[in-house]
């Protein structure tokens, strides 16, 4: 699944499969700038700031069991999240400071380093990355991911994908193939 945000017109939280199908609203209601998201992939949580209301915010991957972790006027200069075992992680764009966030309680606030001109923070740790199986976009014999000339995306589940092209190209009758 593909998690985003947006607030445009009306502002939400969105997920989607990788090839773009089955866009699903997660949260609508009572959110109105979201700037950032983070996912926890083993309990299957959506984190996100919303820098407008002053909050960041959960729910389950159905949009389920919202809560509010924190709240208060340091939110709107936060940019960037991420969440690793009991914290979330974000930048302060005010003052450059990595902040470590009790995703708990949201009362446990550190900063822990400053870093200049940060926008993004990322945790890379063997634990959350998910065991990679054999899926749908896996080269063929040919070297072409699932069997497709230019671009392969993973559709519904790991076993089914579609197939699109480069920019400037048409997909074939075939459904793999480019022109």
């Amino acid at each position: 699944k593909l998690f985003f945000t947006d607030y445009g017109n009306a502002a939400k939280v969105e997920r989607c499969d990788m090839d773009g199908m089955n866009r699903t609203w997660i949260v609508d209601s009572k959110i109105e700038q979201p700037t950032a998201l983070a996912l926890d992939l083993i309990n299957k949580y959506v984190y996100w700031l919303d820098i407008y209301l002053e909050s960041v915010e959960v729910v389950d991957y159905q949009g389920r069991r919202r809560q509010t972790i924190t709240k208060g006027r340091q939110i709107r200069h936060l940019c960037g999240l991420a969440v690793f075992e009991n914290y979330l992680y974000t930048v302060n764009s005010d003052n450059l400071s990595i902040l470590r966030i009790n995703r708990y309680n949201g009362t446990d606030v550190q900063a822990l380093a400053r870093l200049d001109n940060a926008k993004e923070i990322r945790v890379f740790q063997k634990r959350t990355q998910a065991a990679v199986r054999s899926h749908a976009c896996e080269g063929d014999p040919y070297g072409m991911p699932g069997g497709c000339s230019h671009i392969c995306l993973l559709s519904s589940s790991y076993k089914a994908r579609t197939c699109r092209c480069r920019t400037g190209f048409i997909l074939g009758s075939d459904g793999r193939s480019c022109k």
